[in-house]
C-alpha cells in the first residue's frame, strides 16, 4: 500500500465508504413519513459522530488480535492511536485506521432502519455506542484482524485442506452484523402504531433512489478499495460488484412484478442496495459471470424477505432484516457454491460452503444475542418508545424541534402535533 498510487486510491476509497452513511440517511430517510425524516436522518449522522470518536479512541485497538483465541484486542493497546500517530510510517498506517472506521460508522447505522418512527434519540445513541463497542469491534478482530474466525477452515479441516473463510469486505462483520441486530432491536421495541401491510407508504421516493445511488457510488469503496492496492484486484470487485447489483435490480423488479404486477422504482433502490451487499463478501472471489447469477438470487430472495415481517409479526420498519441479513446470508453462504476455485459448483466440495455457512451462523446469533441484551437493558432503564403522542403528531418536532419541510407543508405537520 505504500506505492501513492494505491495510497491515493485507499484515501479516495476511504471518502467514498464515508459517504456511504449519508446516502444511507437519504435512502432511510426518503422511506419513512414526512414527519420522520429528521429523526431518522440524524441516527445515520448521530453514528457518524459517535462511532467515528469511540474507533479513534478504541476501536481500532480493539479490532486486531494477538492471537487467533483473542476475542477483541485491548482497548488501551494504543489508546487515541496515541503510539500509532507518532511512530515511524504513521501516516501510512493510518489509512488503514481511517478506512476502518467508515465500516465501523455505517453497520452502526443501517442498524437504525429496523425502529424508524418510534425510537428515542438518546437511547438509540446509547445503544449505538454500546453496540459498536461489545457487537462491531469483537467482530471486525475477528474478520479482519487475525481472529479466531479467520481459521476456521484450518480448524474443521486441517491446515492443509486449502480451504479459508472467505469474507472480502464484511458480509459477516457488517452485513449478517447489522441485520441481526436490526431484527433483535425491532422486537425489542415491538411495532410501530398502525403497523399493517400497505399502509405506512414512503413519503419521497427520489430522495431513497438518490440515497441508492449514493451507495452504489460509494460502494466501489468499499468493495473495490477493500483490494488496498489499484490492482487487478480492485478492478475485478469493481465489476464484479456492478456485474451482480445491476443482476439483484432485474431479480428484484421481475419478482415485483409477478407478485404484485408492478415493477416499481421502490423495488429497483431495493434491488441496488441488496445486490451490493450480496456481492460485498464475495466480491474477490467470485467471476463476472457468477456475480451476475449471485446477484439475481439475492435480488429475488430479499425481494421475498421483506414480506416476511407481515407473516410473522415484526416490525421492522426499513426492511433491514429483508436486505441486509438475507443479503449478507446469501453473498456468504453463495460463495460456497460459487468461489472460483472452491466453490462446490467449481468442483471444491462441500467444505467451502460448510465454512461460509457456520460463520455466517455465528455472526447471526452473537450479534442477535449481544443486541437483545443491550435493548432490553436499555428498554428497562432509560426506555426506547417515544410517547404515543409523539409518534402519532411527529417524531421530528416532538424530538428535534424541526421538521424536514417548512416550506412545503411544514406548518401543517406542526399544526398537527400541536393539536
Amino acid at each position: 500500500m505504500d506505492a501513492p498510487g494505491n495510497i491515493s486510491w485507499v484515501i479516495t476509497a476511504t471518502a467514498l465508504v464515508l459517504l456511504m452513511t449519508p446516502g444511507v440517511a437519504f435512502f432511510y430517510g426518503g422511506l419513512v413519513k414526512a414527519k420522520s425524516v429528521v429523526s431518522m436522518m440524524m441516527m445515520s449522522f448521530g453514528s457518524i459522530g459517535l462511532v467515528a470518536v469511540l474507533w479513534v479512541l478504541f476501536g481500532y485497538s480493539m479490532s486486531s488480535v494477538e492471537n487467533p483465541g483473542q476475542f477483541a484486542g485491548n482497548p488501551f493497546a494504543d489508546f487515541g492511536l496515541t503510539a500509532l500517530s507518532s511512530g515511524e510510517g504513521s501516516n501510512v498506517a493510518l489509512l488503514g485506521v481511517a478506512y476502518g472506521a467508515t465500516f465501523a460508522i455505517i453497520t452502526v447505522a443501517l442498524i437504525s432502519g429496523a425502529i424508524a418512527d418510534r425510537a428515542k434519540f438518546g437511547s438509540w445513541l446509547i445503544f449505538a455506542g454500546v453496540f459498536a463497542t461489545v457487537g462491531y469491534f469483537p467482530v471486525a478482530a475477528w474478520v479482519w484482524g487475525k481472529g479466531w474466525i479467520m481459521n476456521l477452515g484450518s480448524t474443521l479441516f486441517g491446515a492443509d485442506s486449502g480451504i479459508a473463510v472467505i469474507d472480502y469486505a464484511g458480509g459477516t462483520a457488517v452485513h449478517i452484523n447489522a441485520g441481526a441486530a436490526a431484527l433483535a432491536l425491532a422486537l425489542v421495541l415491538g411495532k410501530r402504531i398502525g403497523f399493517q401491510k400497505g399502509i405506512l407508504k414512503p413519503h419521497n421516493v427520489p430522495l431513497t433512489l438518490l440515497g441508492a445511488a449514493l451507495l452504489w457510488f460509494g460502494w466501489f469503496g468499499f468493495n473495490a478499495g477493500s483490494a488496498f492496492t489499484a490492482d487487478g484486484n480492485a478492478g475485478l470487485a469493481w465489476v464484479n460488484t456492478t456485474a451482480a447489483t445491476a443482476a439483484a435490480v432485474i431479480g428484484w423488479l421481475v419478482t415485483e412484478k409477478i407478485r404484485d404486477g408492478h415493477a416499481t422504482s421502490l423495488g429497483a433502490a431495493s434491488g441496488v442496495v441488496a445486490g451490493l451487499v450480496a456481492i460485498t463478501p464475495a466480491a474477490g472471489s467470485l467471476r463476472p459471470v457468477t456475480s451476475i447469477i449471485l446477484g439475481v438470487v439475492a435480488g429475488v430472495l430479499c425481494a421475498l424477505a421483506v414480506s416476511l415481517k407481515y407473516r410473522f409479526g415484526y416490525d421492522d420498519s426499513l426492511d433491514v432484516v429483508g436486505v441486509h441479513l438475507v443479503g449478507g446470508l446469501v453473498g456468504t453462504i453463495g460463495i460456497g457454491f460459487l468461489a472460483a476455485d472452491t466453490g462446490l459448483f467449481f468442483g471444491g466440495g462441500v467444505k467451502q460452503l460448510v465454512v461460509q455457512t457456520v460463520i455466517a451462523l455465528i455472526a447471526l446469533v452473537f450479534a442477535g444475542l449481544v443486541t437483545l441484551v443491550i435493548g432490553l437493558i436499555l428498554k428497562a432503564t432509560l426506555g426506547w418508545r417515544v410517547s404515543e403522542e409523539a409518534e402519532v403528531g411527529g417524531i421530528d418536532l416532538a424530538v428535534h424541534g424541526e421538521t424536514a419541510y417548512e416550506t412545503l407543508g411544514g406548518a401543517r405537520v406542526v399544526t398537527e402535533v400541536k393539536a
